[in-house]
C-alpha cells in the first residue's frame, strides 16, 4: 500500500504540542497543575519521546516550567510575561499588516470582513472560543499576505501566553477585542490605506495591554504581579522524564 507511511517523528512530536498547548490555553489544565509524560502519552495514544519534546518545546516557550528530576507544571499567568508577549507580538502584526495591505485582494478584504462578522456574533452568545479563532482567522489575513515567515513564527510562539489572559479576562465577563476596531481595519485595508491599517492594528493592540493591567479577582495577599498561581500546597509528583 503505497498510500500508506510511517507518521514522522516530527509529527507526533507536533501532534503532542499542539494538544497540550491547546489545553493549558484552554484552561483545561490549570496553572501549577503538575504534568508527566507518561500520564499525557497515553492519552495522546503516542509513545513518551514525543510527549517528552513537546513538554521540552513548551518550556521554552513559557506556558510549562520544569526542575529536573522533580517536577514539570503550567506556569502560573504572569501579567510582566503576558505584556512583554503582547508587545513583541503586537509589533509583529504591526509589520505584517504594513507589509500586506498593499498587496492585499478583494478576497483578502472579504475573507476579514466574513471572520469579523462570525467574531462579533460569538462576543454577542458570549462564545469565547470562536470569537478567539475568528480573531485569529482575521489576522491572519493579514499575517499570511506579508510573506513575513519570521514574524509569523513570532506571533505563533507568544500569542499563546496572550491566549490565556484573554480567555481568563473573558470568563470573568470582559469583553472581546472591538468588532468595532476590526470594521475600522477592514476598511482602512480595502481602501489601501497602509498607514490607517497600521494605526488601527496598533490601537488593538494597545487595548489588549490595558486588559493586562486591569484588576484581577485574586485573593489580596497574593503577589500583584501573578494573575494566577500554582497549588502550593499540592504534592508535587516526581516528572516522568
Amino acid at each position: 500500500m503505497e498510500a500508506i507511511r510511517p507518521v514522522s517523528r516530527t509529527l507526533l512530536r507536533d501532534r503532542a504540542y499542539q494538544a497540550i498547548r491547546d489545553a493549558i490555553v484552554a484552561g483545561e489544565i490549570e496553572p501549577g497543575a503538575v504534568v508527566r509524560d507518561a500520564e499525557f502519552a497515553e492519552l495522546l495514544g503516542l509513545s513518551r519521546a514525543p510527549v517528552r519534546e513537546a513538554f521540552s518545546r513548551l518550556v521554552d516557550e513559557g506556558l510549562l516550567e520544569s526542575k529536573p528530576q522533580s517536577y514539570t507544571r503550567v506556569t502560573a499567568v504572569v501579567a510582566a510575561d503576558v505584556r512583554d508577549a503582547a508587545a513583541v507580538v503586537g509589533a509583529m502584526h504591526e509589520l505584517a499588516t504594513r507589509t500586506a495591505v498593499p498587496r492585499l485582494f478583494a478576497a483578502d478584504v472579504e475573507t476579514m470582513r466574513s471572520a469579523n462578522e462570525r467574531f462579533a456574533a460569538a462576543v454577542r452568545t458570549g462564545d469565547v472560543d470562536a470569537a478567539l479563532v475568528a480573531d485569529d482567522e482575521l489576522h491572519d489575513v493579514l499575517v499570511r499576505v506579508s510573506g513575513n515567515r519570521a514574524a509569523a513564527a513570532t506571533i505563533a510562539r507568544y500569542t499563546p501566553l496572550i491566549r490565556r489572559l484573554e480567555r481568563r479576562r473573558f470568563g470573568e465577563g470582559g469583553n472581546c477585542r472591538s468588532a468595532g476596531l476590526h470594521d475600522q481595519l477592514i476598511e482602512a485595508c480595502g481602501a489601501g490605506d497602509t498607514d490607517e491599517a497600521v494605526r488601527v492594528t496598533a490601537e488593538i493592540w494597545r487595548g489588549l495591554a490595558a486588559l493586562v493591567d486591569e484588576p484581577t479577582d485574586e485573593p489580596t495577599g497574593e503577589p500583584a504581579h501573578e494573575l494566577a498561581h500554582p497549588a502550593v500546597d499540592a504534592p508535587v509528583l516526581e516528572a516522568d522524564h
